[in-house]
């Protein structure tokens, strides 16, 4: 037998509600292990069986009686108040959410001075000659560049024909 199997069976052998097995008993002489364990469990449910649990005080059913009856005669909570008290909570909690809401929508909306977003200055200069080096020199000119229509007016030379033969 393996000792996971034994180790099942060893509680209720120990406790003395099962027999050992012979095929248990020859795994027990071949395994120092769960022979230790065995008897430690024996061991144990002779202790356990030794114990006598203590008698209660013999003035226990006086002071929990005596007890019951203070916690009966004890004020009770009015019983509209735990229905009562749920609903207005949840109100409380659905109007301030309102208001938190209105507020937000208020001052979201076209409320104020409205600034047009300028375009984002960049802290720190790419060199000269790389893809964003050339972006940012682009960018400090777009308002020339976006303003010169004279450019959108020229034409490479053979540009034209190619226009006036394809209508």
């Amino acid at each position: 037998m393996k000792c996971e199997e034994i180790k099942d069976m060893m509680l209720d052998v120990a406790a003395g509600s099962g027999e050992a097995t012979p095929a248990m008993n020859e795994h027990l002489r071949g395994c120092n292990e769960c022979a230790e364990k065995f008897v430690g469990m024996q061991q144990t449910m002779a202790l356990l069986d030794e114990w006598q649990a203590p008698e209660p005080s013999s003035y226990f059913d006086t002071r929990f009686a005596a007890r019951m009856r203070e916690e009966r005669a004890k004020p009770q909570r009015a019983a509209w108040l735990s229905w009562f008290r749920a609903p207005v909570l949840a109100g409380a909690l659905a109007l301030t959410l309102m208001m938190v809401g209105g507020v937000n929508w208020f001052t979201s909306g076209n409320v104020g001075p409205q600034v047009p977003p300028g375009p984002v200055q960049a802290t720190v200069a790419a060199p000269p000659g790389t893809a964003v080096g050339d972006l940012q020199e682009l960018e400090k000119d777009e308002d020339m560049y976006a303003n010169y229509d004279i450019l959108d007016d020229l034409q490479a030379p053979g540009q034209e024909a190619d226009q006036n033969q394809n209508p």
